[in-house]
């Protein structure tokens, strides 16, 4: 599904993908550049979640070439278990629409929003951090940076799987390439970028540290009001402990919140004792009542095999009003 709006047909005929092949339902999300909607396809019934992007805004803020970067590292990522997989994508006179894999519970920042104190217990923030630090290690294996890992840009499944999403931010490197742009989200910063510095696939390393320390205290290690005070806490690697971490975490959040060069790989992440001790069936992290259907997962998405559409019945509406322009 690699080829612009084409879709598979039977005859082995390639017909371009249109608004009027889905049905669309209820919101999932929305940005200053569009929004996000559960969709299911007409022709076998496959959810998607269907991010429609408005043209006009994107070139109102000079984004087309981040939107072209997206999409073709999207495309090139190939398939991972905690990647959001990307069908495909089209475009209309006024929008562009890009067909993602639906992820049942939304944003891991919603998700640690609802948990009792806004917080996770450390097992799950462990086979979490597990899980993006795969995700990160595959990307920078094809040589990506994601430059912008936080929890609003990783999902969560309906098995409790992480995803991670939005490669807005992300950016191909050749060899021992060094980056200077200055990107992503003040909280989740490394100090060299703070610092315009160049830097490289470590900022993501980084980001795995002020998001292990976030689902477990609730809010990032650096965050302060003032911005500048932000970037003065993370250029001086200060940020403090309390009783909620175990010495495991402090040691493993202690060894990515360090210098560029020092950070622990990402293998190592993934092989740290915190890690592997605490390590939880995803699954168990689901609400009771829907366990059932974690043990049941949708089918492989690259060919977009069929999935559960009740979630969508309740929901659909007028695609055109629904989607809007």
């Amino acid at each position: 599904m690699a080829t612009k709006g084409k879709k598979k047909k039977s005859s082995k005929e390639e017909q371009t993908w249109k608004l009027s092949d889905f049905e669309i339902g209820r919101p999932l999300g929305s940005g200053k550049f569009g929004r996000v909607y559960l969709a299911r396809t007409k022709e076998g019934e496959y959810m998607v979640a269907l991010k429609v992007l408005f043209k006009e805004q994107l070139i109102k803020y000079r984004m087309e070439n981040q939107l072209v970067r997206e999409i073709e590292i999207s495309i090139n990522i190939g398939r991972h278990p905690h990647i959001v997989e990307f069908y495909n994508y089209f475009d209309d006179h006024d929008r562009i629409y890009l067909m993602l894999e639906y992820c049942f519970y939304g944003e891991l920042f919603r998700v640690l929003q609802d948990s009792p104190g806004g917080r996770f217990p450390e097992n799950q923030a462990a086979t979490y951090v597990k899980q993006v630090a795969n995700a990160l290690d595959f990307l920078h294996s094809r040589g990506i940076i994601h430059r912008d890992i936080k929890p609003e840009n990783i999902l969560v499944d309906h098995g409790g799987n992480l995803k991670v999403s939005d490669f807005g931010w992300s950016v191909h490197v050749h060899g021992g390439d060094r980056r200077e742009t200055m990107c992503g989200t003040l909280d989740y910063l490394a100090p060299e970028i703070v610092a315009n510095e160049d830097y490289g696939y470590d900022v993501d390393n980084w980001c795995v540290g002020v998001l292990c320390y976030e689902m477990i205290k609730g809010y990032p290690p650096f965050e302060h009001d003032s911005q500048k005070e932000t970037r003065r806490r993370i250029t001086a690697l200060f940020y403090k402990f309390n009783n909620r971490f175990s010495d495991g975490a402090r040691d493993l959040i202690s060894k990515l919140l360090r210098k560029k060069h020092r950070r622990l790989s990402l293998v190592a992440v993934q092989e740290h004792p915190w890690v592997v001790a605490n390590y939880t069936d995803p699954a168990s992290f689901v609400p009771k009542e829907d366990r059932a259907s974690a043990e049941t997962p949708p089918a492989a998405a690259s060919s977009m095999e069929e999935q559960p559409s009740s979630q969508l019945n309740d929901y659909t509406m007028d695609v055109e009003s629904s989607v809007g322009k």
